[in-house]
Order: C-alpha cells, then structure tokens, then sequence
C-alpha cells in the first residue's frame, strides 16, 4: 500500500469521531501552548536584564568599594570605604588599555527649584562618566576637568528628576539648590530607563565627585570605580592590572582577601542572567510535564481504537494488507494527532505570550528555536506513545481479529 493511501485511511478514521480527536489533542496543545509561552516569559526576562546591563556601557569593569571582614565573615560590597582619590589618579596614570576612568560617590539629597523640592538622588562622577555609560546629552553640555579639579557647582540633570522640577520647561541654565547650595544645570540627560534593580536612573542629578565630596556629603573615600576598558579583548588584562594594582596600594599580601571587588560587564551578564535562565528550564520542565501527559493521553486512545477496531484490522489483514501496512497506518494517526495539537498549541503558545505581555507588561520573547522544538516534540511524542498501539495492531491474528465482537 502506498503511504499517501495510509495517510488517506488515517485521516479518515480521524474524522470519524472528531470530538474524540479534538479531546484527544487537547493534552498537545495545552502542552506545547504552556512551554512556548513560559519559555517566551523566561527569556523575555533575561532579555530584559541584560539589555539593562548592556545600559551600563561597553567593555565595563566595576571596582567596588568595601569586601571587608569581621570575625572571619565577609562583609560584602560597601561594607567599608576603601576606594581613595588616590587610587583613582593611579588608575588614570598606570593601567594600560583603557579608554576613561570615572570614580562614583552617591546619596539621596534634597533639592529645590522655586517652589519645588523633592528628595533625589545626586551622584558625584568624573567627565568621562557619561562617555562610559554612553549616556548622551539632549541640550547642554557635560562638566569638564576644568569644572572636576575646581569643585565647580554644576549639575546634569536626568529626564524624570527635570519633569518634576520644570515640567516641559528647558531646564539648562536653570539653579536648583541641593542641600541649600546652588548648583548650576549645564546639560539635560537622555532618558536611560529602569536599572536592573528596578529603581529609575533618570531620578538622578550628576555633579562633579569634588564637588559632591567637598560641598555636598563630605567623606574622602569613593563608592566605586567605573573603568572602560579599549576593546572587549583588553577586558581580562585590565581587569588584572587593577586587581594587581589596587593590592599593591591597598598593601594587601598574599593569601589575603581583597578590600575591593572588580567585576567585569561579562561577569555582571552572566550572575544576573543565572537565575533566569534557571527560571525559564523550570518554567520549560513544568510546561513540559503537559506534554507527557498528552502524550499517554494518545497511546490511550490509540489502545482504545484499536480494540473497537480490531474485526476492521482483521478485515484488511485478510484482503492482503501487511503487518507493517497496518503499523504505519496507526503510527500516521498518532503523528497527525500529535502534529495538529502541536500546530494549534503553537498560535495558542504565542497569543499567550502577546497577552501576557499586553496586559501585565511583562517582556516576552517568542523565539523560532522554541517553537521547532516544541513542534518536534510533539512528532516525538506522537511516534513514541503511539509506536505500542501499532505494533499491537500489527501483530494481531487476521482469524483471531475477524472473529471478535
């Protein structure tokens, strides 16, 4: 027997009882709809994340202030200030392959213009900050070297920090006062979204860290060090000559800990990605236990056909029809339940997601690597739950088959 004539016989005794068919795919579709759709949330997410990383700049190495320890236990990031403004000259002067060096100090300060005042967060950076950040200027202009070595009092201020000060006014030119001393805004930063802490980076005011230091929060010590590094290749290189340096100034020996952190961008990438992509083989594995599910939901069915159609088996065994005519025949049936659920599951699978997306404003991220392996799966599962029923089918007795009831 030719297969189209398999496929044909096949999908004629689908057509028979549709509502069985349809019930029988149900465990398909919802499979393969639950997969794409978690596994679009999954990397949604961690194509959020690293979109915020990528916010950071490129070929950035962070060096964190703190990492000390108490009784034997670290005391992480922060947990002391030991990040000077000579080490940071020291950065500017002897490490090699890097593009610009931007120290960062912060606090949450009020500040006031006219008959506004609101609590914000100002940050103290050098000149080549927003270089680093790639963080550009929609009028005005950034502080110079000039405005860093003299403490001068100016300010860049972010978009939502500007909306609430000024509104749709121009803000550059404008004073605000911060913690009662008056600053001058020189320059209006580009919005710059959520960071991947969820907070807002364009609540921000930007001054020069001396001027921060020396006028505004006091302290001779700095929070961290922004380091761009020339090229992706130059990151490992860089990222050991600050390490080196930094012991050496900090007279840190061997076998001791560090009392600073340096985490290169890749490094940021990968430990905030993790756990999404943790997230997205649970979300994957969850989903996936429906498709197992609808897969012995099939051989049940295909048992169950077979048995109310065993005198029909016997019939055509008895008219010449091979056991591998009658395999294949049930196997096609299995496929096509399998490949049709699948098909519908995909467009449930995607709508899903685009609803999910739509209403909760979550990022969802559909991609085609997930949508083959969910249809393949799903010929997988067609052809493994319903090679049994086949091969019964296959083996029955054509005399045995022909008498029964």
């Amino acid at each position: 027997m030719s297969p189209l004539a398999t496929i044909r016989i096949a999908t004629r005794a689908l057509r028979r009882n549709i509502l069985r068919t349809l019930l029988t795919m149900l465990g398909i579709i919802i499979g393969v709809g639950a997969v794409i759709a978690m596994v679009s949330i999954g990397r949604g997410a961690r194509a959020q994340v690293e979109a915020q990383i990528a916010g950071l700049g490129q070929n950035v190495i962070l060096v964190l202030s703190g990492n000390s320890s108490r009784g034997g236990f670290s005391m992480g990031f922060g947990s002391a200030g030991t990040l000077t403004r000579e080490d940071y000259q020291a950065l500017r002067r002897e490490i090699n392959g890097i593009t610009g060096v931007s120290p960062e100090v912060r606090s949450f300060s009020q500040i006031a213009a006219g008959n506004q005042n609101i609590n914000s967060q100002v940050m103290g950076v050098g000149e080549d900050y927003l270089d680093i950040r790639a963080w550009p200027l929609l009028n005005g202009a950034n502080f110079t070297e000039s405005d860093v070595r003299n403490a001068t009092k100016v300010a860049l201020i972010g978009r939502t920090t500007s909306r609430t000060l000024f509104g749709d006014e121009d803000p550059v030119g404008q004073i605000i006062r911060i913690k009662s001393a008056p600053f001058t805004i020189i320059g209006s930063l580009a919005s710059k979204g959520m960071s991947m802490m969820g907070s807002d980076q364009d609540d921000v005011i930007l001054v020069p860290y001396t001027s921060a230091m020396v006028r505004l929060m006091g302290g001779t010590t700095f929070r961290s060090f922004n380091v761009q590094a020339a090229s992706a290749k130059r990151l490992p290189d860089v990222q050991e000559q600050i390490t080196s340096l930094l012991r050496q100034r900090h007279r840190i020996g061997p076998g001791r800990d560090d009392d600073f952190i340096v985490r290169t961008q890749q490094e940021i990438t990968e430990t905030a990605t993790a756990t999404s992509k943790v997230m997205t083989m649970l979300l994957g594995a969850i989903a996936g236990v429906s498709l197992l599910v609808g897969g012995i939901g099939i051989m049940n069915i295909m048992l169950v056909s077979v048995t109310e159609r065993t005198r029909e088996i016997g019939v055509r065994l008895a008219v010449g029809a091979r056991g591998r005519d009658i395999l294949l025949q049930f196997i096609v049936e299995a496929i096509t339940l399998s490949l049709l659920g699948g098909a519908i599951g995909i467009v449930l699978g995607i709508a899903t997601a685009s609803l999910v997306s739509s209403q909760l404003g979550w990022n969802t991220l559909v991609s085609t690597e997930s949508i083959v392996t969910a249809f393949g799966v799903s010929a997988l599962i067609g052809v493994f739950f319903g090679f049994y029923p086949a091969r019964k089918a296959a083996r029955l007795d054509p005399i045995d088959a022909l008498r029964y009831e």
